[in-house]
């Protein structure tokens, strides 16, 4: 190889490095021999780009690579970068040197395969243009949520992922052999959260959740990544302020730097700088005489599902917020809307394309006998949670929070049919491989 410096496509594509010899370190995306030229289209973790390979150019052993090497073998190309409004993404690399480091067998992955197939492959699908774009949206997103919290004063603490009790019912739990004794995964942060709080009084924490549900839908992981946040002197409202900053602020940073991944996966910059607050916002009792309007009837206390959920965000741009659910099948931790004892101070924001429920959250119960009530109410033992409900018996104050599912965020803003798409390898009742 010559003189010419490492840089990434990406830089390339910027038009930094018109005009200057360059190397660049890739692996093959596509690539053709016509007559005396072999055009390589090379990717790496910020773009793709075209090298253009000329018999005459390179060393005979060079061109005899360039003409063998099969899609994913990995190179190395040295040569001058030059604009050229044929070639992919404006520029080309007129190459002088092209060494393959790595010959890749035949690739298994080829156009109008099966989803199925895919995902047996996730492995190697994740090399592909639209996952690679998603993870650097990703990347993004998570970024922006951390800036927002900490941005907004809140301290980032860390939760166990192993468990003596449930936070959201037993249903879900997936249950672990802790050296004899029974444990589980988490499904949220909650329970530690509100023992922090009374510490660290505004806390966040951005990390893994477990839930052993069956569904098998669009929207559904069994592993997912949760992004909480409890604040302590606060209600209801004041975390839903929260939640709104913390997907506008999400929105903003992927409109401004993922733009040309957001618009390959059909969404626009324009679109997500829109998502500013306030969110529409409406309670439980008037979703419903919305949906009724739209012929859609439920049922008093019933959970909104992913038909009520679509219908409540038709045409809208922006997620809606609904509020004061009905206590019934609510979480023993939400505190009851003292003007209507049969509500609870809870809220969900609800993304439209079918994402349904974004975030979920509410005010916390403070006191000691209705959490104890609650738990019963739902066939818990109280003694399991004896631990937690100290937070009650020492110091207890006004607190709230929720929890923000990251991959539901994820498909709303990259407009994605299906969540497993927003993580690299998805867990789902039917698939824990590769």
């Amino acid at each position: 190889m010559g003189l010419g410096f490492m840089v990434s496509i990406g830089e390339i594509l910027k038009g930094r490095h018109t005009g200057k010899v360059v190397e660049l370190r890739g692996w093959i995306y596509r690539t053709r021999t016509v007559g005396g030229k072999a055009f390589v289209v090379i990717r790496d973790a910020t773009g793709i780009l075209q090298a253009t390979i000329s018999r005459d150019a390179v060393s005979p052993e060079a061109f005899q690579a360039a003409e063998k090497a099969l899609i994913e073998s990995a190179v190395v190309v040295h040569g001058k970068v030059v604009a050229d409004k044929r070639a992919p993404g404006g520029y080309e690399i007129q190459s002088d040197d092209f060494k393959v480091v790595h010959f890749a067998e035949k690739f298994p992955i080829q156009e109008d395969l099966s989803e199925e197939f895919l995902l047996d492959v996730r492995h190697l699908w994740v090399r592909s243009q639209k996952m690679t774009g998603i993870f650097r949206v990703r990347h993004t997103v998570f970024g922006a949520v951390h800036e927002y919290f900490r941005e907004h004063g809140f301290w980032e603490v860390q939760p166990p992922m192993i468990t003596p009790a449930g936070s959201e019912g037993g249903a879900t739990l997936f249950e672990v052999d802790y050296f004899g004794r029974k444990a589980f995964l988490t499904q949220s942060w909650q329970l530690y959260a509100e023992a922090l709080v009374l510490a660290m009084e505004k806390i966040y924490y951005v990390g893994p959740s477990f839930r052993a549900e069956k569904s098998r839908t669009t929207r559904h992981l069994t592993e997912y990544w949760h992004a909480e946040m409890e604040e302590a002197w606060v209600g209801m409202d004041a975390v839903i302020r929260h939640a709104e900053g913390v997907i506008s602020q999400a929105c903003a940073l992927v409109a401004e730097e993922r733009v040309e991944e957001i618009v390959a996966l059909g969404r626009t910059p324009e679109f997500l700088k829109a998502v500013k607050p306030p969110f529409e916002r409406m309670t439980y009792d008037e979703a419903l005489k919305v949906l009724k309007a739209k012929g859609i009837e439920v049922e008093w206390g019933k959970d909104l599902r992913t038909l009520e959920e679509r219908a409540l965000t038709e045409g809208k741009s922006k997620p809606v917020i609904v509020t004061h659910y009905p206590r019934v099948s609510q979480a023993f931790y939400k505190a009851r809307d003292p003007k209507h004892p049969d509500l609870v101070l809870g809220f969900d924001v609800i993304g439209g394309d079918g994402v349904g429920e974004i975030v979920g959250g509410s005010e916390r119960e403070t006191d000691l006998e209705t959490i104890k009530k609650a738990l019963l109410e739902q066939g818990e033992d109280p003694k399991a949670y004896d631990w937690y409900l100290d937070s009650r018996r020492f110091g207890s104050v006004q607190h709230a929070g929720f929890g923000m599912g990251m991959e539901r965020l994820i498909q709303w803003i990259c407009k994605l049919g299906h969540i497993r798409d927003a993580v690299p390898f998805p867990r789902t009742p039917g698939r824990f491989s590769p």
